[in-house]
């Protein structure tokens, strides 16, 4: 899909000017996770997946930011959602940047070509060559259901995340909510 972006581009297509809103089908993309290793987006299809576009490892909103949701993962579980960080950092400093910080959920590197989901997301920023601080909730079926873009400098906290997930009906443990239950 990449290529495919990547293609579309040098054919003159327009990148998105700003995030991809609900409704649309989410670009399936494989980047690294961590060195030798590779994670595609359609590797989680028929469960919903959180994508945290952010900065920079190492900087203290992002070290915050991936650091709460790695606390909110018994939740997300609970929606059977999958959350995938996403920065332009190499998939060596995302290796060490999740080792520091305990992280128990994959950080993937927008590395090489620099930025290629970001732009496809709509949500990179080219003067400074990194990415937004973006989320977006993918549905089951590949869909985005919901996507913020916050302050740069602001951890836009889990809060809309949830209600999205919520708002999918992905809720599943033990009789709860469940997609299509009332």
């Amino acid at each position: 899909m990449i290529g495919r972006i990547l293609k579309a581009r040098q054919d003159g297509v327009a990148e998105p000017k700003a995030a991809l809103p609900p409704g649309t089908p989410a670009p399936d993309f494989t980047l690294p996770s961590k060195p030798g290793e590779t994670i595609s987006l359609s590797d989680f299809r028929g469960q919903p997946v959180v994508l945290a576009f952010y900065p920079a490892d190492w900087s203290p909103v992002c070290g915050d930011q991936v650091v709460l949701y790695n606390e909110i993962l018994p939740i997300f579980n609970e929606y059977k959602a999958q959350p995938l960080g996403i920065s332009v950092d190499s998939a060596w400093s995302h290796k060490a940047f999740a080792e520091a910080r305990n992280l128990d959920f994959p950080l993937l590197a927008d590395f090489e070509p620099k930025g290629a989901v970001a732009r496809a997301y709509g949500v990179y920023r080219k003067e400074e060559g990194i990415s937004e601080r973006a989320l977006f909730v993918i549905d089951a079926e590949g869909i985005i259901r919901w996507s913020y873009v916050s302050p740069i400098d602001v951890n836009p906290g889990a809060n809309g995340i949830l209600a999205a997930l919520e708002g999918i009906g992905a809720k599943d443990p033990k009789g709860a909510r469940t997609r299509g239950s009332p």
